[in-house]
């Protein structure tokens, strides 16, 4: 693939430049992609196919802003990352 993508334990949870140059992809569960897509339209899209119905989500860069694509990202990181990982994460965030 020619886009850079980005992983925890292994998984991909996002990438940038898929489909095409100026979006991004998001691997959200299929609640969390829901939300992104009622609340900013204009610039989350899910990803057609199996894919897109497992919360795989486009992301038109140009349209979502810099907070928004944070929270996306934390989302999708979460939703990937093993569960001791984001355990580890969680106490150090609350210490």
């Amino acid at each position: 693939m020619d886009h850079p993508d980005f992983r925890v334990g292994g998984k991909i949870f996002a990438t940038l430049d898929y489909p095409k140059r100026g979006w991004a992809m998001v691997k959200l569960g299929p609640e969390h992609q829901h939300n992104f897509v009622e609340a900013h339209p204009a610039a989350f899209v899910p990803v057609t196919g199996a894919w897109g119905r497992r919360g795989a989500t486009s992301v038109r860069l140009k349209a979502v802003r810099k907070a928004v694509a944070r929270q996306a990202l934390a989302a999708a990181w979460r939703a990937t990352a093993p569960n001791r990982v984001v355990e580890r994460f969680d106490a150090v965030e609350s210490a």
